[in-house]
């Protein structure tokens, strides 16, 4: 029964042997001259470097993940090869060893590559670091240095050395680090106890550290490259560090792994550039906004291209790309943040891509998910990376949540309504019918309503025993219904659409029946088998708004409270109130900060006519682009302090995803037909914009623009472009009309703005909210919430300058067009209503 291993460890140890012996032949990788590298992505964040806070350089095959002090774990995927790279320095004639780590400077953050520059009075070092988006075979990251110095240096490089496959496959228990010698160097192949897996790490022209020998006593020492630096002769030379894998026994051999990371590294400018362009075109030909808030317009594009990093290759035959829910450094452990394939994270994200026209990549996922699909129609919720290595099936993730499945029908409707791709619908009829009959035939209590039974509904862990359905399920089970329908329609299946629409219509009133709760004048969060309900007040009934095709009846009392202190920290919303007696704001799903439940509350606000607290949740998740993990929206944060949890994984989808939506589907106000070439555009541009533009917005094959400005008491819009001569403009405004192409929206005579920000990190909520808003004819009413004793502004705006305004509750400083809002002494947060007529 041992044979087949101790052949295999024969042919192993014969490969090395033969491998060693001919290390003159081996190829070498060049020590690139500095090749004129130009930062052509204009898209960046600079900033002084925080040690402690973690970035991510992420592509197809692999990322890069570490903290800005430098240091940082390298993946190929599915492969963890090493981690904690770190740095020292040693002089000529100045005697102290210099931990470059500790000099992080400055760490600049572009869309195709993060640079870490380290300054000290004799040396700057900048690390570049990309993961390129055509990766030759084997590969997925690579990085270089560039170094300047007064004095000749030696450079080390270490890092451990790891070669784990992603969770939840098996590890070896050790990893041999041999180094291979080249003919101006070497690099480090990393073998495990089988040949049949590899992986090589160089740093051409570099020695090696520490070689223990085999006589030495066990004990860990790190992997080292020493690299000796002479001003004088190569101050034009970049420092390549270059990783490549095998999955073979032939390319594991250290010929065959000279030979790749050789062909690497005499390609790495061009996978730089190409790398660069990609991103270049990916910015430009999709939709990007103009507005006179910079840093929006910047979050937005950061935020779009947070979701285009986390596309990745499916191993080991790269033949699916798909989104994978979020990344992060995975420290010890073999789980780099949520870094493998989620259908419901996905799912939800593909509203932002759909509305940003990366069709695409809409279509590569929900082929993936469908060709996962389940025996009855259920859609997978988890797919590690490393799933085909091992017995999945088995393990309890693939279907543990139950919301995939109506999810996916509300994507694949949305992204007809944007793309108008007949085809794709048509291809996958049988699949989308499947899902449907899930859906459906999941209600064990026969009330009409999509049950937890086919597994978790939103939470994961309840303290008062897990739901038998829940309001997030039962809204998903009406818009999906909806969207069914559509779909059914479209492709010519009319009695399933029909019989869909009146599922619909029914599931609206069964919710309304079984869920509002006349009393607090809210909807509950679950119900019970027995008929009775969970009644803690949350903020899941704000789903229920997400597809515009739906609107809860009553939702006026829990809107109230959701834009309140009681939900609203100045950093997003919580999903459960503090008034529960099991609220924790640092748990998991009872009481934390998600920016994902913030888009959704922002987007249900807007929907509902709370433009301004609508404008306050969108603003926050925007804001969080610089927060944490540079560029990208962290999973989330404390209920109780500014502060984003140790484990939560910084780069995640759907946090990015949450400032696209409320921004195009909110605050623009886009609704897409594009099968009747209808855009429909109801703005609510904040009261401090004159203007703002859109461009490249998808309407079926075409990409039009859109232009908005304030001309008195009018809002104009106009499409632009050639792709605008065949669409017609609509808007849900009252009072909108359109007339020789042009949308006129009547604007308020007055309008008011609020402020936004993020407060300093560990504060609580002090900032004030806009509870209530009602807008009529000559008024407009406020009620607003503040910490007691503070004064608070607004922003006024007077569109017509005819009006004669009055103020009742605050002053109206006609200087600086600034509501003051003086709030009475008291504790805590206090009430109060402000009344602007004219």
């Amino acid at each position: 029964m041992r044979r087949p291993a101790l052949a295999a460890l024969l042919l192993y140890i014969s490969m090395c042997a033969s491998s060693h012996s001919q290390t003159q032949v081996m190829e070498e990788a060049p020590i690139p001259a500095a090749f004129p590298f130009e930062d052509t992505v204009p898209l960046k964040i600079v900033r002084e470097a925080v040690p402690a806070r973690p970035y991510s350089v992420v592509g197809p095959r692999g990322a890069f993940l570490g903290h800005q002090d430098g240091s940082f774990e390298a993946w190929i995927f599915p492969w963890k090869i090493f981690s904690d790279l770190r740095m020292t320095v040693e002089m000529k004639d100045y005697p102290v060893p210099i931990d470059v780590n500790q000099h992080a400077a400055i760490v600049e953050v572009r869309p195709d590559h993060t640079t870490i520059t380290f300054s000290h009075a004799n040396f700057t070092i900048r690390e570049v670091l990309f993961a390129p988006e055509h990766a030759p075979d084997g590969a997925g990251v690579i990085g270089f240095f560039q170094i300047e110095a007064v004095r000749a240096l030696k450079l080390t490089v270490q890092f451990t050395p790891d070669m784990k496959p992603m969770w939840p496959a098996p590890s070896d228990d050790y990893v041999s680090p041999d180094w291979v010698k080249t003919a101006n160097g070497g690099f480090y192949a990393l073998h495990l106890n089988f040949p049949d897996h590899a992986a090589a790490v160089e740093m051409p022209g570099a020695q090696p550290g520490i070689l223990p020998p085999y006589e030495e006593r066990a004990k860990f020492y790190p992997a080292q490259f020493v690299l000796h630096f002479d001003p004088a002769q190569d101050a034009n030379k970049l420092f390549p560090l270059l990783l490549t894998t095998a999955d073979t026994v032939g390319d594991s051999r250290d010929a065959s792994l000279a030979a790749k990371l050789a062909a690497l590294g005499r390609a790495l400018p061009k996978l730089y550039e190409e790398t660069a362009g990609y991103y270049r075109d990916f910015l430009s030909h999709h939709l990007s906004i103009e507005t006179p808030d910079q840093n929006f317009n910047d979050a937005f594009e950061w935020a779009e291209v947070a979701i285009e990093q986390l596309r990745v290759q499916t191993t080991p035959s790269h033949d699916e790309t798909a989104l994978i829910a979020g990344i992060d450094v995975s420290a010890d452990s073999a789980r780099p943040g949520f870094g493998w394939f989620f259908g419901r994270d996905a799912l939800w994200s593909l509203y932002a891509v759909n509305a940003y026209g990366d069709f695409q990549t809409t279509r590569d996922e929900m082929e993936f998910l469908l060709k996962r699909q389940g025996p009855q129609g259920q859609i997978m919720h988890e797919w590690s990376q490393t799933a085909d290595l091992v017995d999945w099936k088995s393990l309890p993730y693939e279907f543990a949540s139950a919301d995939a499945t109506p999810l996916l029908l509300m994507a694949a409707n949305d992204y007809l309504q944007i793309s108008g791709d007949l085809h794709f619908l048509n291809q996958h009829w049988a699949e989308f019918q499947e899902a449907w009959n899930f859906e459906c035939s999941h209600d064990s209590d026969h009330d009409g309503i999509y049950e937890n039974t086919a597994g978790t509904g939103w939470v994961e862990s309840w303290p008062a025993g897990m739901p038998h359905q829940e309001i997030y399920l039962a809204a998903l089970d009406e818009q999906a219904s909806t969207a069914f329908a559509n779909i059914a329609m479209a492709t010519g299946h009319r009695d399933d659409g029909e019989e869909a629409s009146k599922r619909a219509a029914f599931v609206a009133q069964q919710i309304e029946k079984e869920y509002f709760l006349p009393d607090a004048d809210f909807y509950a969060f679950s119900r019970n088998a027995n008929g009775t309900v969970d009644a803690s007040p949350t903020i899941y009934p704000s789903v229920a708004d997400w597809d515009g095709t739906f609107h809860l009846a009553r939702p006026s009392g829990m809107l109230k409270r959701w834009a309140s202190e009681e939900f609203s920290t100045d950093w997003g919303t919580r999903d459960l109130s503090p008034t529960v007696s099991f609220y924790d704001p640092i748990s998991y799903h009872q009481g934390s900060v998600w920016p994902l439940f913030t888009g959704w509350v922002s987007l249900s606000e807007y929907h509902y006519g709370r433009t301004l607290s609508g404008y306050s949740h969108l603003m926050q998740n925007a804001d969080l682009t610089w927060a944490e993990d540079l560029g990208a929206v962290t999973e989330l944060l404390s209920g109780e302090f500014f502060r984003w949890f140790g484990r939560s994984t910084s780069h995640q989808l759907w946090s990015s995803a949450m400032v696209i939506s409320p921004a195009l589907r909110g605050l623009f106000g886009l609704d897409w037909n594009a099968a009747n070439h209808a855009l429909t555009v109801t703005p609510h541009l904040p009261a401090t914009w004159n203007e703002a533009r859109l461009f490249e917005v998808p309407m079926g094959s075409e990409r039009v623009s859109i232009g908005m400005h304030r001309s008195g008491t009018r809002l104009i819009v106009r499409l632009e472009g050639e792709g605008s001569k065949t669409v017609q403009l609509r808007s849900h405004a009252a009072g909108a009309m359109v007339e020789g192409g042009v949308l006129e929206i009547p604007l308020p005579t007055v309008e008011v703005g609020i402020a936004h920000g993020l407060p300093e990190a560990g504060a609580t909520t002090s900032q004030m909210k806009v509870i209530d808003q009602q807008e009529s004819l000559r008024s407009l009413r406020l009620l607003l919430t503040a910490p007691a004793g503070s004064l608070q502004t607004l922003f006024v705006r007077v569109n017509d300058p005819k009006a004669r305004v009055r103020v009742e509750g605050a002053g109206l400083s006609a200087d600086s067009g600034q509501l003051q809002i003086p709030f009475p002494p008291g504790t805590g947060y206090i009430e109060k209503a402000v009344t602007v007529s004219w």
